[in-house]
């Protein structure tokens, strides 16, 4: 097997199973840890972020596409709430298929510097910016009125703010280091290989 068609088969298997580790997160809600501010953080954007920083945009816009179709679905599922608004694919597909691209390039460019510095770098910016690209989704498909309830007095950025504070915040840095520590794993781990394969063919 030549190594283009190996890469091919290999980034569809790491594609397929950070996809399903999303949709396990999702189902058992290992992904939703509760948090302080009454609103659950989430992780289920991380395997996407691995994906995309180990293999590229591609991988890591296929394990978004999934964690979006999965989100989608979930949406359709629940009969009323602020969930049921993820039932529009902008919202709940569009942005999850695009923030891993973006966090590709980001890690592409500060890794000619270095490598963790860039890892630690590109998940937690990844990370707000999949949180400003749902937010803003969700604001350009139902109006302000949606994060703001119509309140008088209470400004949209306001309520971005709160929520970046609250939610964003603690994502970004549960990001960095779980993305750091399996990344820095994983690239340990290929170098331990080379290193060996070296050794053994002195």
């Amino acid at each position: 097997m030549d190594n283009k068609k190996s890469s091919v088969i290999r980034k569809l298997v790491i594609t397929a199973a950070l996809g399903s580790l999303t949709i396990f997160l999702g189902i058992t809600r290992l992904g939703l840890i509760p948090w302080v501010s009454g609103v659950s953080i989430t992780i289920m954007h991380i395997p996407a972020i691995i994906g995309a920083i180990l293999e590229g945009s591609f991988v890591g816009a296929g394990i978004g596409a999934i964690f979006g179709i999965f989100s989608l679905f979930q949406a359709n599922q629940t009969p009323a709430g602020f969930d049921t608004l993820f039932r529009n694919p902008l919202v709940s597909v569009l942005p999850r298929i695009l923030f891993p691209v973006i966090t590709w390039g980001l890690y592409y460019l500060v890794s000619r510097w270095k490598k963790i510095p860039a890892v630690i770098i590109a998940s937690v910016t990844g990370t707000i910016i999949h949180t400003a690209l749902v937010l803003g989704m969700l604001v350009l498909t139902n109006g302000s009125g949606v994060l703001t309830g119509g309140a008088e007095g209470v400004t949209l950025w306001a309520v971005l703010g709160a929520i970046f504070v609250a939610n964003g915040i603690p994502e970004a840095i549960a990001a960095g280091v779980l993305t750091t520590l399996v990344v820095a794993a994983r690239l340990g781990f290929s170098s331990s290989r080379r290193k060996s394969k070296l050794s053994s063919e002195e």
